[in-house]
């Protein structure tokens, strides 16, 4: 008897929930299935490619498939695949901590591992309230955090976000936090240049401290570059004067790298921008390139020792995942570190990043919809308008950056919008070619949801 072929799409259909976008869309818009992948692409059921150009999500740092992650991870398998980490501990973990040293900012050396984004996002908020009451700071409650930032979904994460997007249905079960105004250069309320800012901006952080500074446990900040808000970027120098705020006041600064590390932005961790350090760091996606969830929120000795003392001291941070120190995302990591190092990634990130930013510019820049393309590291977001003059956005209801998505997606190219932003973070080690057609492709894409001339 004939084996019946599955509809692979229906049999999702029946069952899967997709994160982040709205179910019925399937109908007209049902998910590719992918089948295999490998480098820079993605295969479906049926051969066809698509460069994805957006990472996965931006945690495929160094290609699907890549060859000496898999060795590394198929030697750890035969080894040991996982062991609880309270009591335990075991060499890659060890060995990622004392690797991971040497490209840290300045003064981070306590390493409390996590599973997943928002996870070490919870484990610092908890951890930097804990310290605050730990050293007599009782009254302070609350955390600040910046306009248009995303930090993850769960609670806490939030409850330090500042996109309604996400979290307006889910207020009344927030912490009551302390938002920011501010950060958004391209239409700076200023009337400044990226050229000519001075982060006129910052008085609203200045207010937010003189008023609540000191009630504040900490700051949480996307340094340089707000992923969620659209690929914003942002002077650095904003981040300098925010840390001497902190400083000032007595607010620690928590540094969210979650999308930004591990080289997205030319820099190893992105606050490196600013020259300064934080005082709690959260790492993901690049952290395991895409591979397995893992995260570690990073600290210092300062805040360490004030949880180290006897048992009845009650001082103990009793916060923990099943999954923390994972030895296969451990052994993940410490190969990404090594293929980094040892190809000089960061050096080929910023030089290939701005050969990528004059291709787009040549190809976009003179589109009478496209208002900006912004660029820093790898990392090029276009941002879609309906008047390039005014920089007026076009009716939410349009929903042209899910259109030009879709025309992308048909010619191969995973081009996921941030609204009407669409942007590239590709790989660190995609090759030049694969970068020139995935711009192609962008441009084609464009052009047929929003003609030139129209």
């Amino acid at each position: 008897m004939k084996k019946q072929k599955i509809n692979w799409q229906e049999e999702d259909r029946k069952y899967i929930w997709h994160p982040a976008q709205q179910m019925k869309d399937g109908e007209v818009f049902p998910p590719v299935v992918a089948d295999h992948a490998h480098g820079s692409y993605i295969y479906d059921e049926h051969g066809k490619e698509y460069i994805d150009i957006i990472s996965s999500w931006w945690c495929n740092l160094l290609g699907h498939a890549n060859r000496e992650i898999n060795e590394a991870v198929k030697k750890q398998l035969d080894t040991m695949e996982h062991v609880i980490f309270s009591n335990f501990t075991h060499r890659p973990a060890i060995e990622l901590a004392r690797e991971l040293m040497t490209v840290l900012p300045r003064g981070l050396c306590r390493f409390n591992y996590c599973d997943n984004g928002s996870s070490a996002v919870e484990c610092a908020l908890k951890m930097a309230f804990q310290y605050q009451h730990q050293i007599g700071q009782t009254r302070r409650t609350r955390f600040m955090c910046l306009d248009s930032s995303y930090h993850g979904e769960t609670i806490g994460a939030l409850s330090v976000g500042s996109m309604d997007l996400y979290a307006r249905i889910y207020k009344p079960m927030m912490m009551n936090n302390i938002h920011l105004n501010g950060l958004d250069c391209f239409r700076c309320p200023y009337g400044k240049t990226r050229e000519s800012c001075q982060v006129e901006c910052f008085a609203s952080a200045e207010e937010a401290f003189a008023a609540h500074g000191r009630e504040t446990v900490a700051v949480v900040v996307e340094p340089v570059l707000q992923g969620a808000a659209g690929m914003r970027i942002y002077p650095p120098l904003y981040l300098k004067k925010l840390r001497e705020l902190c400083d000032r006041y007595g607010v620690l600064m928590i540094d969210d790298e979650i999308a930004a590390g591990f080289g997205r932005t030319g820099k190893f961790f992105a606050i490196e921008h600013a020259g300064v350090s934080p005082d709690i760091l959260c790492t993901s996606k690049g952290l395991t390139a895409g591979y397995m969830p893992m995260s570690i929120a990073i600290t210092t000795e300062a805040i360490y020792q004030a949880f180290y003392d006897d048992y009845e001291k009650h001082k103990a941070f009793v916060h923990s995942h099943t999954y923390a120190g994972n030895p296969l995302g451990c052994v993940i990591a410490l190969t990404v570190l090594r293929i980094m190092k040892r190809d000089h990634l960061l050096e080929r990130v910023n030089t290939l990043g701005k050969e990528l930013h004059e291709e787009l510019m040549k190809a976009l820049g003179n589109h009478p919809h496209v208002g900006e393309i912004r660029h820093i590291g790898l990392i090029n977001a276009i941002e879609l308008v309906e008047d390039r003059k005014t920089k007026k956005s076009f009716a939410p209801g349009k929903r042209i950056g899910w259109h030009v998505f879709r025309k992308a997606m048909e010619k191969g190219l995973v081009l996921r919008p941030i609204g009407d932003v669409i942007y590239f973070n590709p790989p660190l080690n995609i090759e030049r070619e694969t970068l020139k057609e995935a711009v192609k492709r962008c441009r084609e894409a464009v052009e047929d949801v929003l003609p030139a001339g129209r």
